[in-house]
């Protein structure tokens, strides 16, 4: 391409992005003496200006724009004198140029940038609404934890080993981050749809925090006479798919070359857990006090928090991770002093207590191979983890609910375990 087709190009495409965000602008401008700053065409016009200086790539001349644009902004807040006098077209105005000056360098990025800047603008009510009404200050709390951890406290944890292949700092915090994220996606879903469905959802994201938990709250439910077995072994079932999905996490975390392994036989057992589980739920009787009891909340530690206003528990999370953690040094141990069989006996009685405590420990132990240790423990604690759920199940809810259980809970199990054997 030479260098009027490529000049043109960028002055076309930062002429389309000014265009888009003076759109917008122009239709909050307000009309008479009183309109706001800055319209269809000033943004069109700032946008092509950084398009221009950068194009001509004279020193300097780039920062003089963004400064002469800076300082139009500064002197149209200092003389409005509307009721409400923010500074979202000034500054929206420099990003406009700015995206401008970034045509010249990558088209794609800039119009991407152009689009968001836009539909951040266009979604002013919505996010003020969002922010001031629909979140609840716990969850305004968690979120800012939340971001810490991941912005902040993620990428300064060192990624290296402190004992063997094991207590790697950056993977338990990592670790934490997982589970820190999917109980808050969990609590949103269950806010946004606890209307409707409200055992499955509960069990959905009550499964992501213990499924075996679960499952024994749901069996007591049905011993006590509050709900039937046929509904709450289906909402059982259903807290069976998150210990897959989170399987799938965990290793994606510890050592992802176990995800060629696992992600086909977790997805099909999934799938027919979330099948199996859906069609007892909708077969069963129905118990409106069954929704918040599959899924009791913890006591608030805030004055200003309510009941459910907390996105996730973050001293349970750190008490999983740490558990990760121990089980895999646990493990290793093992493996260090017995081998390969050391492996699988530590794998097996880890799975007794949590699933992806033992595989974790696995998972970073060994990389996946078709004739190996870790490959035969990591099937044999997914079905010594079924026993472990099957169990609980019984001597909570009773042969009515186990016997509504069990064969999903089984077969799923048995079809991932074959599809891992088999792959």
């Amino acid at each position: 391409m030479s260098d009027l087709a490529r000049a043109a190009t960028v002055l076309s495409v930062a002429l389309g992005c000014g265009l888009l965000i003076g759109v917008e602008r122009e239709r909050r401008k307000g009309d008479g003496p009183g309109r706001a700053f800055a319209g269809l065409r000033t943004f069109a016009v700032a946008c092509l200006m950084g398009a221009t200086t950068a194009l001509t790539r004279i020193d300097g001349l780039v920062v003089t724009g963004a400064a002469l644009v800076a300082a139009l902004g500064v002197v149209a807040y200092w003389n409005d004198r509307s009721d409400d006098p923010g500074v979202t077209t000034e500054v929206a105005l420099l990003l406009t140029y700015l995206i401008g000056v970034l045509c010249a360098s990558s088209l794609t990025l800039a119009a991407g940038l152009a689009v968001g800047l836009t539909a951040l603008l266009a979604g002013r009510e919505k996010l003020h609404r969002f922010a001031r009404h629909w979140l609840r200050p716990g969850e305004v709390r968690d979120g800012i934890l939340l971001a810490a951890l991941v912005l902040m406290a993620l990428p300064l944890a060192p990624d290296r080993p402190l004992w063997g292949e094991v207590l790697n700092p950056h993977t338990i915090l990592q670790l934490l981050a997982l589970l820190l994220a999917v109980q808050s996606l969990a609590h949103l879903c269950r806010r946004l749809l606890q209307a409707r469905h409200a055992v499955a959802l509960s069990a959905l994201a009550s499964g992501f925090v213990s499924s075996t938990a679960t499952i024994a709250t749901m069996g007591l439910a049905v011993r006590e006479g509050r709900s039937g077995a046929r509904l709450m072994a289906g909402g059982g079932l259903l807290s069976c798919v998150p210990t897959l999905l989170l399987l799938l996490l965990v290793a994606s975390a510890v050592r992802p070359a176990w995800l060629a392994v696992l992600w086909l036989p977790a997805l099909a057992g999934v799938a027919l857990a979330l099948a199996w589980g859906w069609w007892l739920v909708r077969g069963g009787v129905n118990v409106a006090a069954m929704a918040p009891e599959s899924a009791p909340q913890k006591a608030t530690t805030h004055p200003d928090d309510k009941p459910g206003d907390r996105m996730f528990s973050l001293r349970g999370a750190a008490a999983v991770a740490a558990l990760l953690s121990g089980i895999q040094a646990m493990v290793h141990a093992l493996q260090l002093w017995q081998g390969e069989a050391g492996l699988v006996v530590g794998a097996l009685l880890g799975a007794l207590v949590d699933l992806h405590s033992a595989l974790s420990a696995v998972f970073a132990s060994a990389a996946p191979r078709a004739d190996g240790a870790a490959l035969q423990a990591l099937m044999l604690a997914l079905v010594v983890h079924a026993g472990s759920k099957s169990v609980t199940a019984g001597v909570a809810g009773g042969w009515r609910y186990l016997a509504w259980l069990a064969p999903g809970l089984w077969v799923h199990t048995l079809m991932t375990v074959a599809l891992i054997a088999l792959g």
